[in-house]
């Protein structure tokens, strides 16, 4: 299986806004009204989608008849990102952006990591 290059990062972000655009969600020029509904129609599609991620695993442990199910949790991971790509176009950005925020993000996470953690710094992330 090939790594994932900017390349086909960018190419899953033309999917998702082609797709958007079928289904009638223009993300250019819209208004700040328009940015907070989209927001919270993402990130509540997101949380039905880490629930249904949640009922392909056996997590009732009063139940004996729950199989894990890792053909749909593959699914739902992939539900989840087409909706995470969707909120990152409705911030205005792309995969470069993304890509760039996220080397950085993993940066301070590595830091937080390597210094033990023990503290909250709000500032080590407000360049990202």
């Amino acid at each position: 299986m090939p790594t994932l290059s900017k390349d086909m990062l960018r190419e899953i972000f033309r999917l998702q806004k082609q797709l958007n655009r079928r289904i009638g969600v223009e993300m250019k020029g819209m208004t700040q009204a328009e940015k907070t509904k989209w927001i919270l129609n993402y990130t509540r599609a997101m949380t039905q989608e880490l629930a249904e991620l949640t009922d392909s695993v056996p997590w009732k442990w009063w139940a004996k008849y729950q199989k894990f199910d890792e053909q749909n949790a593959r699914v739902e991971v992939v539900d989840l990102f087409h909706f995470l790509i969707s909120l990152a176009q409705v911030l205005g950005m792309d995969a470069d952006d993304v890509y760039a925020a996220y080397a950085k993000k993993n940066k301070v996470n590595r830091q937080r990591q390597v210094s033990g953690y023990r503290s909250k710094d709000h500032n080590d992330s407000r360049h990202i």
